[in-house]
């Protein structure tokens, strides 16, 4: 999928450790097996063992950009190897645990535009399946080749669901969408989700768009916003 003859083999750059006996990430898995948690496809993953966490300093910071491209690259190559659903990369960062929306949204698309910066740097192609201008309808990131969606969470967000003590960035694969469309499944699940989140905020997300009709990148850190809302993020590459 979108891997051109141009790829250049990743060689591994960290040996980093488990974070199995993490607080924050048992938090975070509390928090997607509670009841009330709408995100059924998070679910999913933690289920079967696929959602992957890496813990990571501040947000704010580009002190561990390279691990999270690093693992990101291993990542999709554990799902070439195997296209199943459900799998997501959970990046737990240890704080500021008290970013307003609009500081958490800066620091989300910093550290977006960093580890994309290290995807050209490290000579991997963009998906070719999305499109990497934040202004069109299909964009979506890339990473190692594979096109990824990104979910914000921290302790400050307006929609419940958006919100956990640590600031997250949950790479899901753009891929699994797809594939779910295939199946038929994509409409139930989405509409499933939406009937979860409005029963915990009291109102359906006004975000929420399906790809193809509006960019995903205004979904991204969770805040609303409105239609003078410009995406910070520039692809440096040749896409």
């Amino acid at each position: 999928m979108g891997v051109g003859p141009e790829m250049k083999p990743a060689k591994p750059m960290f040996d980093w450790s488990s974070t199995a006996d993490s607080p924050l990430r048992s938090a975070l898995f509390d928090r997607i097996a509670a009841a009330s948690f709408p995100c059924v496809g998070a679910k999913a993953a933690m289920a079967k063992g696929t959602l992957e966490v890496l813990n990571c300093r501040s947000i704010d910071s580009a002190w561990d950009d390279l691990r999270i491209h690093e693992r990101l690259l291993h990542f999709t190559a554990a799902y070439r190897q195997d296209r199943a659903l459900f799998r997501s990369l959970a990046v737990i960062f240890d704080g500021p645990d008290d970013l307003s929306e609009e500081t958490f949204e800066r620091a989300l698309w910093q550290r977006v535009q960093s580890i994309s910066d290290k995807d050209v740097w490290r000579g991997q192609a963009y998906d070719q399946d999305v499109s990497a201008d934040p202004d069109n309808p299909h964009f979506s990131l890339s990473f190692g080749g594979e096109a990824f969606f990104v979910v914000g969470l921290h302790g400050k967000a307006s929609r419940p669901a958006r919100r956990f003590e640590a600031p997250v960035m949950v790479f899901n694969l753009h891929d699994q969408f797809t594939q779910l469309r295939a199946q038929g499944k994509y409409e139930t699940m989405r509409e499933k989700i939406m009937v979860r989140d409005e029963a915990l905020a009291g109102s359906r997300n006004p975000m929420l768009a399906r790809h193809g009709e509006m960019s995903e990148a205004r979904q991204y850190s969770g805040r609303v916003v409105g239609d003078a809302w410009a995406c910070p993020f520039h692809y440096s590459g040749d896409a």
